[in-house]
């Protein structure tokens, strides 16, 4: 996926996802200038950061 598509997904900025790109919380590879993700890792990401609400 881009960090586009990924901050679309995760409904945050782009600038967002690079910074969890930067600070390694997201691992990324680097393509020429642009960065892609696997779907599986977005998903573990966002499932270790889900909390239960209420």
């Amino acid at each position: 996926m881009t960090v586009a598509e990924v901050a679309a997904n995760m409904r945050v900025s782009t600038m967002t996802v690079y910074r969890l790109i930067q600070s390694r919380d997201l691992p990324a590879v680097r393509i020429g200038k642009s960065y892609r993700l696997r779907e599986s890792d977005v998903d573990g990401y966002l499932a270790s950061r889900y909390t239960q609400a209420g």
